[in-house]
């Protein structure tokens, strides 16, 4: 491909077509300008998709982390209504007259 447009070229500047190569010349600078256009163009859609991949790895390490984050979260609330159970019970022995607690029942509570 390059030998034939090199041909074209030697043949308008032997011929002394200073008007057909000028144009020749121009055609030549827009087909690289178009070709650098469509290789930044292909850049950019590259650029995009490592963003969006990139994006998608952190949606789902924080999709992960928030999961976690609600185990945890349900474990110390049932943590603190059975130690809110434990304390009402106590309430309860301690409220009576009835002082008869064993040590046992006591560390129970």
């Amino acid at each position: 491909m390059i030998k034939f447009f090199r041909k074209i070229r030697q043949k308008l500047v032997t011929e002394n077509k200073f008007s057909k190569y000028l144009l020749y010349a121009i055609g030549e600078i827009v087909l690289v300008v178009i070709g650098i256009l469509i290789a930044l163009q292909l850049n950019n859609l590259n650029e995009i998709d490592k963003v969006k991949d990139t994006e998608i790895l952190y949606l789902n390490a924080l999709h992960d982390e928030f999961s976690n984050n609600l185990i945890e979260v349900e474990r110390v609330m049932k943590l603190n209504a059975e130690g809110l159970a434990y304390a009402n019970a106590l309430l309860d022995k301690m409220g009576t007259s009835d002082l008869d607690l064993t040590e046992k029942v006591f560390d129970s509570l």
